[in-house]
């Protein structure tokens, strides 16, 4: 547990996660579906990996196909969640701009 706990604190600086967490600010939200468009370039970097492990590459480049794939999984995920919470988050502010109904 003391090791995820760790790598949990490094990883949180890694520059695909700084920008997840950047796109669920109030300001990010409308950046979730272009952010999507990233998942494409990190499938594309996975699969020119494996064309060079097939080509007899060396077999450490499956790390960076997982990190690629991983990666992209992210960037796919971000798109839908940012647009449901873009959703919900205006709905909230269009709540409190309407006058409140004066009860008599």
């Amino acid at each position: 547990m003391a090791l995820s706990a760790r790598g949990y604190g490094v990883l949180r600086y890694a520059p695909t996660n700084l920008l997840l967490n950047a796109i669920r600010t109030r300001r990010g939200l409308k950046w979730g579906v272009p952010a999507m468009l990233l998942a494409g370039v990190y499938f594309y970097a996975a699969a020119i990996c494996t064309t060079i492990i097939n080509d007899g590459g060396p077999g450490w480049l499956y790390l960076l196909v997982l990190v690629f794939v991983w990666n992209a999984f992210k960037f796919l995920w971000i798109g839908p969640v940012s647009l449901i919470q873009l959703i919900s988050v205006r709905a909230g502010e269009r709540r409190e701009r309407q006058p409140v109904p004066s009860s008599r």
